[in-house]
C-alpha cells in the first residue's frame, strides 16, 4: 500500500461548506493488517467521516496529527507497542484520546484493563459494521465534550492568572459563600475595598453573576484550589 494512500485525508466533499476542517472530526486508525486498514477506511469514507490510518503504533506516536475531534480505532496485538500500551503512554501523555480497541485475539482480562482505563469499547473482529461505527460514534462525541471542556478550562485558568493575589483570595471567599462583610474581616481590609476587588474579579473573569463565577471556581482543578488557599 503506497503512503499516499496510507495518509490521505479522506471525504474531501463532506458538508465542508458550513464546517472548517479543523472542526471535522478525525478517525486515527492503528492496525498493522493493511488490508483491513483500507477496508475500514473505505467503511469511514461511506459514512462521511475523515480517517487516516498507521501500520503501528510507533507510526502513530511519531506522527504529528491535526489538533481536531475525533477517536482512536485500534488493534491489541501489534508488533512493538501493543495497543494497551499506547492507551497508557496517550495516557500519561496527558492526550487521553478515546480509543475502541478491535482484536482477533482479545480476552476477558484484556478488555476489563482496557475498559478500566477508559476505553470506549472493547469489540472482536470480525465486527458488524454497524457496531463498529456507533462505537466511533461515541467515542468521537465523548472527545468533543472533553475538547470543549478543556478549551474552558484553559480560558478560567487564563483568566484567573490576571488576578492579583488579594483578588484571588476574595474569588477564593466569594465561591464559598462569603458575604463583603465576612471578607472584609477575614482579610482585615474594608468591605467598600472588597467590593472593589470583587467587581475586578468579575471583570477579569469575565462572568456576569456570582452564581457563575461560582460555577467557574468549582471547574478548577483541587492543585488550583490549593495554591489559592496557600
Amino acid at each position: 500500500m503506497s503512503a499516499s494512500y496510507q495518509y490521505r485525508v479522506l471525504n474531501q466533499s463532506q458538508s465542508a461548506g458550513n464546517r472548517v476542517e479543523a472542526d471535522r472530526p478525525l478517525v486515527v486508525l492503528v492496525d498493522d493488517d493493511d488490508g483491513l486498514r483500507e477496508a475500514l477506511q473505505e467503511l469511514l469514507l461511506s459514512a462521511g467521516l475523515d480517517a487516516i490510518g498507521f501500520a503501528s503504533t510507533r507510526d502513530l506516536l511519531e506522527a504529528e496529527l491535526p489538533d481536531r475531534p475525533g477517536c482512536l480505532v485500534v488493534d491489541v496485538r501489534m508488533p512493538g507497542v501493543s495497543g494497551l500500551d499506547l492507551q497508557r503512554k496517550l495516557a500519561e501523555s496527558g492526550d487521553a484520546k478515546p480509543i475502541v480497541f478491535l482484536t482477533a485475539h482479545g480476552d476477558i482480562p484484556m478488555s476489563v484493563q482496557a475498559m478500566k482505563a477508559g476505553a470506549v469499547d472493547f469489540l472482536t473482529k470480525p465486527v458488524r459494521d454497524q457496531t463498529l461505527l456507533d462505537a466511533i460514534a461515541a467515542g468521537i462525541e465523548r472527545d468533543i465534550k472533553q475538547r470543549v471542556h478543556s478549551r474552558a478550562l484553559r480560558d478560567h485558568l487564563s483568566r484567573l492568572a490576571l488576578l492579583t493575589p488579594r483578588e484571588r483570595q476574595v474569588l477564593r471567599e466569594v465561591a464559598v459563600g462569603r458575604q463583603n462583610k465576612q471578607i472584609a474581616f477575614d482579610l482585615g481590609i474594608k468591605e467598600i475595598t472588597v467590593k472593589l476587588h470583587r467587581s475586578n474579579v468579575m471583570r477579569k473573569m469575565q462572568v456576569a453573576s456570582v452564581g457563575e463565577l461560582v460555577r467557574v471556581w468549582e471547574a478548577l482543578p483541587a492543585e488550583v484550589h490549593e495554591r489559592v488557599n496557600a
